[in-house]
């Protein structure tokens, strides 16, 4: 890289101003500063952009790491499972149905149904008047005709 030190660049200035002139410098300075801007962002963006795509290919690598685990795992359920299904076919085909006779047969599990309209319900009403919650449904419009004031009559 280019060692630029405060004596260089001083005669650097020196020079481009007897060369250019007092009046042009200030414009030049300021086209050069732009275009030092504009390729410290082009540079900063391709760094980036190689960033992206080192960590795009360990993101690959890692995503067939995982993938083979997974296959590995799916292979070690499927023999577990068979090895599973022989010995049990092979204990069911030895037993007699008066062999079955003393195991306890329990009824197939049911999810308990949550009654959420009790639970809405146990709620007391002072309670939703005190808090401001709705007990009814009422329509944007009639709302409004509810809480209007009414017009004051006159005798």
């Amino acid at each position: 890289m280019i060692d630029l030190g405060i004596s260089k660049i001083a005669l650097i200035g020196a020079v481009a101003l007897i060369v250019i002139g007092p009046e042009k410098l200030p414009r030049l300075a300021r086209t050069v500063g732009t275009l030092l801007g504009k390729a410290q962002r082009y540079v900063n963006d391709v760094k980036q952009e190689v960033n992206r795509s080192m960590e795009l290919d360990e993101f690959r690598k890692m995503k067939e790491t995982v993938e083979e685990a997974a296959r590995d795992v799916e292979g070690s359920i499927r023999t577990g499972a068979t090895d599973f299904e022989k010995s049990w076919s092979d204990t069911s085909t030895s037993t007699t149905s008066d062999d079955l006779s003393g195991f306890e047969v329990f009824p197939e599990y049911r999810h308990p149904k949550k009654k959420w309209r009790l639970k809405r319900g146990a709620t007391p009403q002072w309670f939703k008047a005190r808090s401001g919650i709705r007990t009814k449904a009422q329509s944007g419009a009639a709302r409004v005709a509810r809480f209007r004031p009414q017009p004051s009559r006159k005798a």
